[in-house]
C-alpha cells in the first residue's frame, strides 16, 4: 500500500487517540474552550504530509563490494512496498457513500425548512442581537444551526411556547455563539473527516465526543458572559426535548449530552489566565507534533531514490588490474544525481566520505555508475530529480568464506592421517 497513505493514517490514528485521552483532563485544567481546540490535532495530522519538508540529507544506498577477479557483490535491501489498488478503490467507494449520505441529509433539511411566520419574526428581533432574520427558518429539529455558505438558524414551530422568556433568550444566545465561533464550519470539517475515515473505529468513537466538546465550549462562553443565568440555562436544558441530530445539524440539545452539560454549569469555570495557558499549551503541542512527525520519517513525506537491481546487477564495476598490482583498495563514495526518468545525471566523488584516493578505483566506480539505472525519487506521487550516495568498496583481501574454512580443515585432517 502507498507509504504516504499509511503514514497519514498512522498520524491521524495517533492524533485521535491523543485527543480522546486528553480531552477530559484538558477540560478540567483549562476549560472547555481549549479542550475543544484539541480537535485541531486530527485535522493537522491529515495535512501533515503536505507541510514543507524539513531539510534532509541524501539517502545512502547499501554498499557494493568489489573483489579482484570476480563480479561485484551488491547487498541492497528489497523494496517492501505492497501495491493493493483494490484497497484504494474500496476506500474511495466508502468515502463516496458517506458523502452521498451527508448530502442527502443536507438537501432534506433545506427542503423541510420553512420561512418564519410574520408573527414569530416580529417577536424575536430584540433577542437576536442584530442577526439577519432571513437566516431564520422553521424546522422540527430546531433549535439548531444548519451549516451552509451562510449558516442558518433553525427554530421549532413551538419555540415561543416551549421556552419561557429567559429560556428563549439563552437558547438564542447559545445558537448565535455557535455562529460567531464558526462551529458550523467545524462541524462540516468533522463530517468530511468522518467520510474520509469511515473505516476507522476511532473516528466513529470520536464523533459524539467532538459534538459534546463543541457544546460544552459554547455553553462555557455563554455563561462566562452571563454567569447569573446558570439556573435558567440548566432549566432550559431540562425542559428540552431529545433530538435525533442529523449529520448536517448542530442541535441545541441531545440527551446523551445532558449529564456533562449540567455538570459543567455547576462547576467553577477556569479564569482567563488558565484558558490562555491552555491555548498556549495546545500551540506547543501542535508545533511539537509537527516536528516529531517530520523527524521520525527521516527524509519526510516522499519516496527516496533506489536502485534498479535487475539492471544494475549486470553492470557492477570490475577491479582494475592496475589497482590490484598496486595493492590499492578502499571505499569510493559517489554522489549520483538521479533524474526523474531514472537515468543518471552528474556523478561526483566525495573524498570526505571515501577511504581511498586511488584514481583507478574512482574511475572504475564512476564508469560503472554512468550505466546504472535508478528508481527516481517521488514527491506527491510524481517522479522528481534527486540524489543518492552509493558506496563502492574495493577489497583485495576478502574474509574467508565458510566453504574455504571447511576445505582447509579437511586438508589438515588428511595431513594428520
Amino acid at each position: 500500500m502507498d507509504a504516504a497513505l499509511l503514514r497519514s493514517l498512522w498520524y491521524i490514528s495517533a492524533a485521535l487517540a491523543l485527543v480522546l485521552l486528553a480531552r477530559r483532563p484538558a477540560r478540567q485544567a483549562f476549560g472547555a474552550g481549549p479542550a475543544f481546540s484539541l480537535w485541531l490535532l486530527p485535522a493537522l495530522a491529515l495535512v501533515l504530509p503536505c507541510l514543507p519538508e524539513l531539510p534532509a540529507g541524501w539517502s545512502v544506498l547499501p554498499s557494493i563490494r568489489v573483489l579482484p577477479g570476480a563480479i561485484a557483490v551488491g547487498m541492497p535491501a528489497a523494496d517492501a512496498t505492497v501495491s493493493m489498488p483494490w484497497l484504494r478503490w474500496l476506500w474511495l467507494a466508502g468515502t463516496a457513500a458517506m458523502l452521498l449520505r451527508l448530502g442527502v441529509h443536507y438537501v432534506r433539511l433545506r427542503r423541510q425548512a420553512r420561512a418564519l411566520p410574520a408573527s414569530m419574526a416580529a417577536s424575536l428581533p430584540q433577542l437576536l442581537d442584530g442577526f439577519d432574520l432571513h437566516r431564520l427558518r422553521l424546522h422540527a429539529s430546531g433549535p439548531a444551526v444548519l451549516w451552509a455558505p451562510r449558516s442558518l438558524l433553525l427554530l421549532p414551530a413551538d419555540f415561543l411556547d416551549r421556552f419561557d422568556a429567559t429560556g428563549q433568550r439563552l437558547v438564542l444566545r447559545h445558537e448565535l455563539t455557535h455562529l460567531r465561533r464558526g462551529d458550523a464550519l467545524w462541524s462540516l470539517a468533522a463530517e468530511l473527516m468522518l467520510a474520509l475515515l469511515w473505516f476507522h473505529p476511532l473516528a466513529w468513537l470520536a464523533r459524539p465526543r467532538f459534538r459534546l466538546d463543541q457544546e460544552l465550549a459554547c455553553d462555557e462562553r455563554v455563561l462566562r458572559h452571563t454567569p447569573r443565568d446558570e439556573a435558567g440555562y440548566a432549566q432550559a436544558l431540562l425542559h428540552s426535548v431529545d433530538l435525533s441530530a442529523a449529520p448536517a445539524l448542530i442541535p441545541w440539545f441531545a440527551e446523551p449530552q445532558l449529564k456533562e452539560r449540567l455538570s459543567m454549569i455547576q462547576r467553577h469555570r477556569p479564569g482567563a489566565l488558565r484558558r490562555r495557558a491552555g491555548y498556549a499549551a495546545l500551540a506547543v503541542l501542535m508545533a511539537g507534533s509537527v516536528f516529531v512527525a517530520q523527524a521520525a520519517t527521516g527524509n519526510p513525506p516522499h519516496q527516496t531514490a533506489g536502485q534498479d537491481l535487475s539492471y544494475n546487477s549486470r553492470l557492477y564495476p570490475k577491479y582494475p588490474a592496475a589497482a590490484i598490482k598496486a595493492g590499492e583498495q578502499g571505499t569510493v563514495m559517489l554522489k549520483v544525481q538521479v533524474l526523474a526518468d531514472g537515468s543518471v545525471g552528474s556523478i561526483a566523488y566525495e573524498p570526505e566520505h571515501s577511504t581511498t584516493t586511488s584514481a583507478d578505483l574512482i574511475a572504475a566506480a564512476t564508469d560503472a555508475a554512468r550505466q546504472w539505472r535508478f528508481n527516481p525519487e517521488t514527491k506527491d506521487g510524481k517522479p522528481v530529480d534527486g540524489y543518492v550516495r552509493v558506496p563502492v568498496a574495493f577489497d583485495l583481501h576478502p574474509p574467508p568464506s565458510p566453504a574455504d574454512d571447511v576445505e582447509k580443515s579437511n586438508s589438515k585432517l588428511q595431513k594428520v592421517f
